[in-house]
């Protein structure tokens, strides 16, 4: 089973105006809810494939109510807590001749609340697979990450970590069984400039020296990097196609490199579909549905057979 942990998810009210004037009353031209943060996109695009998992986190008021009935109509098992001061975060995000985006800042978490956290993953098996993914609200230690990755220590859990900076970094003594840091998040981790791939490949290989095992880094139209904890290197071209909105991509990502993981046994094939499903979510409004995935596959294995 996939767990995916979000500790401050949103409901994204996404519109679209003609054009953005300041002090000015607008119509817009079309509007949508979305159903998000980084751990539920990642549950997402797993119910597209058609793979069960299920959302933990926390939600508040309101519009926690309404972010748990959405997620579990997109066909994900919610297990959020709740908590009580605040509400789940609205985020704002207007298209326009630019996007502009205004985020909420969500409930206030307190140190009991982590605990009733803890004692949820708890209940996870051996070869269960959990995803700790997004930043950490201020209100939340920053190496929460770590806390919980120590507490699961010896379990036999695979922990799969998107964070940046010391959310993640801290969590590398634990062993995770796979990051997925993106090209720019690799360079501000070592504070250096990245020109090529045989660079990108050093620093992985550091991440991997601090203790990860598979290190998966997204390098936009440069496609995919992949370093094994066999030390293999794979690399995927990036998928053809015009980006749309790359909100929900590096998620996309995560959850194709599980799918194809669990499905085939080979890291090759998870970052094949894992590359897929992240560009199928950029070139989507929001997460792409499984035609969109299966389409790019097809162009991918094209390309590799070339």
């Amino acid at each position: 089973m996939i767990y995916t942990v979000t500790l401050n998810p949103s409901i994204d009210y996404v519109v679209e105006v003609n054009e953005l004037t300041a002090g000015e009353i607008m119509r817009t031209k079309a509007e949508d809810l979305i159903f998000g943060g980084k751990g539920i996109n990642v549950s997402s695009m797993l119910a597209q494939l058609g793979m069960k998992s299920c959302a933990l986190g926390f939600i508040a008021g309101f519009t926690g109510d309404a972010l748990e009935q959405g997620v579990a109509a997109m066909g994900i098992q919610p297990d959020f807590l709740k908590v009580e001061q605040g509400f789940t975060r609205i985020n704002v995000k207007v298209h326009a001749q630019e996007e502009s985006e205004i985020n909420g800042q969500g409930p206030q978490i307190r140190y009991t609340h982590l605990e009733q956290l803890i004692k949820k993953l708890d209940r996870l098996k051996k070869d269960d697979i959990l995803v700790l993914s997004g930043n950490v609200p201020g209100s939340i230690p920053q190496d929460i990450y770590a806390d919980i990755m120590q507490h699961l220590q010896g379990s036999g859990i695979r922990v799969c970590v998107d964070a940046r900076q010391e959310a993640l970094m801290s969590t590398l003594v634990y062993h995770p069984f796979l990051i997925k840091p993106n090209h720019k998040e690799l360079a501000e981790m070592f504070e250096v400039e990245l020109s090529s791939r045989e660079d990108l490949l050093v620093y992985a290989k550091e991440l991997q020296a601090m203790g990860a095992r598979n290190v998966l880094v997204s390098m936009a139209e440069q496609g995919a990097l992949l370093l094994t904890e066999t030390q293999e290197v794979y690399h995927a071209p990036a998928c053809r196609g015009k980006v749309v909105n790359s909100v929900g991509a590096g998620d996309s990502m995560v959850a194709g490199f599980l799918y194809g993981y669990l499905r085939e046994q080979s890291y090759a094939a998870a970052l094949r579909y894992g590359t897929a499903c992240g560009s199928a979510s950029a070139f989507s409004k929001g997460i792409a549905d499984r035609k969109t995935v299966e389409e790019l596959l097809v162009q991918l294995k094209e390309r590799e057979a070339c």
